[in-house]
């Protein structure tokens, strides 16, 4: 995850396209493909900073390097597209209900979209970072780039030529052996 980026270095706009293509080619519950990405950049962008941010509070070096991102791409899903789609005669399913899934397929989409947008970047030769936006936010987001209403927000990925070398965490990784269990979930001994 980069955290800032080289503002004298923009994003190629071939380069752009290709990782915007990556993000809509993940699997796709249905093939409903509820996913939609919203890019902004120039005054695009610096409009979406000065609705996420208090113009009056210095920006944290985190928000300070985020906004050095040459482009951001705003992840959103569509809940209504999933529960349409299951509801139509090749999946069996009458109504809309949620209950029906194990999971929220619509969040689950789009990880994927927001996990190949970050590996696409990488292979670019460019840095990502993927990160939420406030709550109280999203509305004047929405508002501002004209989202419809049955769109939630999932969150953001920053593109750009890394400004320099991303710091190691300073949590440990946490062992295979906590998290792969085979056959039978715990620890041996």
């Amino acid at each position: 995850m980069v955290r800032r980026y080289d503002p004298a270095a923009p994003v190629p706009e071939d380069a752009l396209e290709r990782i915007l293509d990556a993000g809509l080619r993940v699997p796709s519950a249905g093939f409903t493909q509820g996913v939609s990405l919203l890019v902004l950049d120039g005054p695009d962008k610096q409009r979406y900073w000065e609705i996420t941010t208090d113009p009056e509070a210095p920006p944290d070096r985190w928000l300070a390097g985020m906004q050095t991102a040459p482009v951001l791409i705003v992840v959103w899903t569509d809940r209504t597209a999933y529960l349409d789609r299951y509801a139509e005669p090749d999946k069996g399913w009458i109504d809309r209900d949620p209950v029906r899934w194990t999971a929220p397929y619509w969040y689950v989409d789009a990880g994927m979209n927001t996990l190949a947008l970050l590996y696409a970047a990488v292979d670019e030769g460019l840095g990502a970072c993927f990160f939420g936006v406030p709550p109280d936010r999203i509305g004047p987001v929405r508002a501002a780039f004209g989202v419809p209403e049955h769109h939630e927000l999932i969150g953001v990925v920053s593109v750009g030529r890394p400004a320099e070398v991303a710091a190691r965490s300073r949590r440990g990784r946490r062992s295979a052996e906590e998290l792969v269990h085979r056959g039978l979930w715990g620890h041996a001994g």
